[in-house]
């Protein structure tokens, strides 16, 4: 990866194993020609947050003289977060996140500040970070405080997976501990990166679910014989939505070489007639999340910035996330709906009066065995889960910190609730695919477009059919895996 190429949400994935970053020269000059102009200034008396001063109220008190004393006040009053720790790839996603900020060369860091998070990336070492602490405010001050105490050696950090003292975890990683000044810590700290880094993988992932709803929904089409009227061309051009137009001829394209039964109503329920319609929608709004955070990701989140070539500092309010908390939960609302939908086609199909006489639950003796009757309780267990935490995180604005920070963001909150529906979804599909797998198991014609065809026979191969109640946790993972890797195979299925 190439600290000169724009960075995408899908790059953060990448993250989570070690990953050779390199910092092209050009690069490398403007951030040593921006860490002297920050010197320079210092060393003039000029007043610079974080260099000279106190942090966030405390501005108007001068801060420590010495450069190691600056970078503990930044750092340790941070470190009181709770919660559970962030995995490891998201807290490695935000550090990659957060040196492409730095590499703009308008945070005044050092040149081995940058030098050491590519160094870090390069290897199995990922700081223990809380999950709970950020208002997205000023940045996300506390988690990426953690992200710089365990560079430095200290608290905690992962090591291959493993949960270690922080110094333990650099020395096996051949890692050297971060020397930082307040400058240093404070650009560290200082940014919407860990938010950033969230959403970012949540739009990687709401993107493929968002094609396994459409291929679902083809596949669901095909195994029951519906019409496929509801995808026509003109049909849904006259809705004038261009992403509802995309998703059915997405649909469409699945669909080629299959026939309708001509068994089936005139109007199927809206959970097939109009997935077009809500699929279409919330592909929009996932758009407009990547479009959000590609923004975030390649823009500087700061404060101060440093101008050189103007001779400026110019201090302001780049580190409030607003517009990814507002994507964030809108993200959030259209990964509830795809819930909704999956869990609303999952119950259509266990149900005989629906499904033109279909054994209900799918199982091949009701009352003896119970097939899908248990993924569907959980499937209804994990829609609520994810109603329940679709409020929106963006509104809750809470003043703090003496009310230097009147009006907050909560970002944070709003990219985590997001990937952790983007997961939760994962698994609505993988129960969908498990009941399509049942339906023909029990009685449902088989698929007779070629490509989905061919779908079905990869999810057969993975999931044996249900003749007897089995335990299908493991073959609910293992089938979200599998639909992320053929959606991710046929992305150009349009």
């Amino acid at each position: 990866m190439n600290l000169a190429a724009a960075l995408e949400p899908a790059h953060l994935e990448l993250a989570r194993n070690p990953l050779p970053v390199e910092l092209p020269g050009d690069v490398r000059t403007r951030i040593t020609h921006c860490r002297e102009f920050v010197l320079d200034v210092s060393g003039s008396g000029r007043a610079i947050y974080g260099v000279t001063t106190g942090f966030g109220p405390l501005v108007e008190f001068a801060g420590r003289a010495d450069g190691a004393g600056q970078s503990d006040n930044t750092i340790l009053h941070h470190i009181v977060g709770h919660g559970g720790l962030m995995p490891p790839a998201i807290a490695r996603a935000a550090v990659l996140a957060r040196l492409f900020s730095l590499a703009q060369g308008r945070s005044g860091v050092s040149e081995h500040v940058v030098e050491a998070l590519i160094a870090m990336l390069g290897t199995e070492f990922a700081p223990a970070v809380p999950r709970l602490g950020s208002v997205g405010a000023s940045g996300d001050l506390q988690p990426l405080a953690y992200v710089a105490h365990a560079l430095r050696g200290n608290g905690n950090a992962f090591f291959r997976g493993q949960l270690m003292p922080a110094e333990q975890a650099l020395a096996e990683a051949g890692l050297r501990k971060l020397e930082l000044d307040g400058r240093d810590a404070l650009a560290l700290v200082n940014g919407i990166s860990v938010t950033a880094a969230a959403l970012g993988l949540a739009v990687a992932q709401a993107n493929r679910s968002h094609r396994t709803a459409e291929l679902l929904s083809a596949l669901m089409t095909d195994i029951l014989g519906c019409g496929r009227e509801f995808t026509s061309v003109e049909l849904l051009a006259a809705f004038g939505h261009p992403d509802v137009a995309d998703t059915g001829a997405a649909i469409r394209t699945w669909l080629e070489g299959s026939r309708p039964s001509g068994e089936r109503p005139l109007q199927e329920a809206y959970s097939i007639r109009c997935a077009p319609q809500l699929i279409g929608a919330a592909g929009t709004s996932v758009r407009h999340a990547e479009v959000v955070v590609r923004r975030d990701l390649n823009g500087v989140s700061d404060n101060p910035l440093f101008f050189p070539e103007t001779k400026e500092v110019v201090h302001g309010g780049n580190f409030f996330g607003q517009p990814s908390a507002f994507a964030a939960d809108q993200l959030n609302v259209a990964l509830v709906q795809l819930g909704n939908l999956a869990e609303r086609q999952l119950d259509l199909l266990v149900d005989p009066q629906r499904t033109n006489g279909l054994p209900p639950m799918l199982s091949p003796q009701p009352g003896k065995h119970h097939a899908l009757q248990g993924v569907q309780l959980c499937t209804t267990a994990t829609v609520a889960a994810m109603r329940r935490a679709a409020a929106p995180a963006s509104v809750q604005s809470l003043p703090t910190n003496l009310h230097n920070q009147d009006v907050v963001p909560f970002g944070t909150q709003a990219a985590f609730t997001a990937l952790d529906q983007a997961g939760l979804l994962r698994y609505l599909h993988a129960g969908l695919a498990i009941g399509l797998r049942q339906a023909v198991h029990v009685g449902a014609r088989r698929p007779q477009a070629p490509k989905l065809r061919e779908v079905f026979d990869r999810i057969a191969g993975e999931v044996p059919p249900i003749v007897e109640d089995r335990p299908l946790d493991t073959a609910l993972g293992a089938t979200a895996d599998l639909l992320d890797t053929i959606v991710s195979e046929v992305e150009g299925v349009r």
